[in-house]
């Protein structure tokens, strides 16, 4: 084994990533680059079945998009490639075939109707069938056959497997990083398939000879891997190997209630799983994901890296680096982490305001040329400036500043209710006061309006609701004398004689 920190995330390529394999990825990473160490990306698609079009090429560029792209994977540093297990399957039968050669494995010729009935009798006598040391010697297996009978089986296409030869009576002591010491009695445990009939490796070999051959120091991965623990020790005794250190991640559970969230929890509770849209090529169904819906890679990587992590302090914000800095695996909980989609808002609100006006209003600019709106730059700017505070997303900025573009139609019916019958009047003033403004910048603007009001010995709210209302539509929206400012003269005075004139 290296000595070199070596860890690897390896998904299947049956679907879109979800989220919690993204957090398995995350984990790796900045364990990888906490210890000065290897992240790379293996594509685990022996079960060839279920594989998906289209699902490696996502798989990557979601990670590339959030920033925790691999040091080595499919085209990238293949210092141990290929780094498709497809690719790699004329490795596997010479290590199924040394298992045999040692006595830790056998060939099982049951058909799969053989297995069905067998199932099926253990039922009927309110049994569970397990395939292990309590009847593989009674099965059609090299056990109890002679060298010629399985030779012969062989050369005449007799399907076969390949299963691993669980040793009886011996209590494992094993040892997890995040969950520390555990015990598995192996006579409880079954013979799993190692090697199947098509010449392809189960999950179970494939992984374990990848790991060794790619030197993987740590295995960093998801709880429900915790019952495959007791035979991947096992087959690295069997092969005479150095095993890797295990850690085995929370679960991330769904918003309400327990139960882990899973890929059809998502559009259907009404937030992303995905890191990336997904259209299925099969169905045309589509998955909606956090880049499309307009969250940031650090919103998603900051929120995810505390679904069963935190530094012991109560800080939330981390950039990617932060994280790197203070990761520890000793600091990951056991216990299931609840998923938040109204805290992962939070974080991108966070996330948005940190983000330059300029570039904000180049995002801004595209949904305005989709409504027909052509701005200056410049102008854009400003108002993005104005408003980012309130704005979760760049979507939301339109409900935010729609006023600074286009003039109100409809007036907000609760607000007119304070539309007395000498509000036209005390406008129409207002409009006079702010002709007669030479400097028209927002601070002169204030002013001026207020002195009025002071002069005219009229209450605050009975000039500044209404006159909000006739620029705006709403009672909403930033900085009164900002908005009047940036519109300009002519058009403030424009929307107040519009107003009085639909609310006289």
């Amino acid at each position: 084994m290296a000595n070199q920190v070596r860890v690897r995330f390896a998904p299947s390529p049956t679907g879109p990533l979800h989220i919690g394999g993204v957090r398995t990825a995350l984990f790796n990473y900045l364990f990888a680059k906490k210890n000065n160490g290897v992240f790379y990306i293996r594509i685990e698609d022996t079960d060839q079945n279920r594989f998906v079009p289209g699902a490696e090429a996502y798989i990557l560029e979601a990670l590339e998009w959030l920033g925790i792209s691999p040091d080595e994977t499919i085209g990238k540093n293949e210092k141990f490639g290929p780094y498709r297990q497809s690719e790699r399957k004329e490795l596997y039968e010479q290590y199924a075939n040394q298992l045999i050669a040692n006595g830790w494995a056998y060939y099982a010729f049951d058909s799969a109707e053989d297995l069905d009935a067998l199932r099926k009798q253990a039922e009927s006598e309110g049994k569970t069938f397990i395939y292990n040391h309590s009847n593989r010697e009674q099965l059609k297996t090299s056990l109890n056959l002679s060298k010629e009978e399985v030779d012969n089986l062989i050369a005449n296409g007799e399907p076969f497997v390949i299963r691993f030869k669980t040793p009886v009576g011996e209590t494992l002591e094993l040892k997890d990083l995040i969950r520390g010491d555990i015990k598995f009695e192996t006579s409880l445990l079954d013979d799993k398939v190692l090697y199947k009939s098509d010449g392809m490796p189960t999950y179970h070999l494939a992984n374990i000879v990848d790991d060794h051959l790619m030197e993987t120091s740590h295995v960093i991965r998801g709880e429900e891997w915790l019952p495959s623990l007791p035979l991947h020790e096992l087959l690295y005794k069997a092969f005479g190997w150095e095993a890797p250190k295990f850690a085995h991640l929370p679960l991330i559970l769904k918003p309400v209630g327990n139960g882990k969230l899973s890929k059809r929890d998502g559009d259907k509770l009404g937030f992303p799983v995905f890191p990336l849209d997904w259209v299925d090529p099969l169905s045309g169904e589509k998955s909606s994901g956090y880049r499309e819906k307009g969250f940031y890679p650090e919103t998603v990587i900051n929120f995810l890296a505390l679904l069963g992590w935190n530094d012991g302090t109560d800080q939330e914000i981390f950039s990617l680096a932060e994280l790197v800095e203070k990761f520890d695996l000793n600091r990951v909980h056991k216990a299931g982490a609840k998923f938040d989609p109204e805290k992962n808002k939070w974080f991108n609100q966070h996330y948005l305001k940190l983000q330059e006006d300029t570039d904000l209003a180049d995002a801004y600019s595209v949904i305005l040329n989709e409504k027909g709106i052509q701005a200056e730059k410049e102008y854009v700017t400003k108002v993005v400036a104005t408003i980012k505070e309130r704005a979760t997303f760049v979507t939301d900025f339109y409900e935010l500043s729609d006023f600074f573009f286009v003039a109100p139609t409809e007036y907000d019916a609760k607000a007119l209710k304070n539309w007395k019958e000498d509000t036209s009047s005390i406008m129409m003033n207002v409009a006079e006061v702010l002709e007669g403004i030479n400097d028209f910048d927002a601070k002169s603007i204030e002013t001026e309006v207020k002195d009025w009001i002071t002069k005219q010995e009229i209450g605050m709210g009975k000039v500044m609701q209404p006159l909000r209302l006739s620029l705006v539509g709403a009672v909403k929206g930033p900085d009164l004398f900002e908005i009047i400012e940036m519109i300009g003269k002519a058009e403030t005075i424009k929307r107040i004689q519009t107003a009085v004139q639909k609310n006289a």
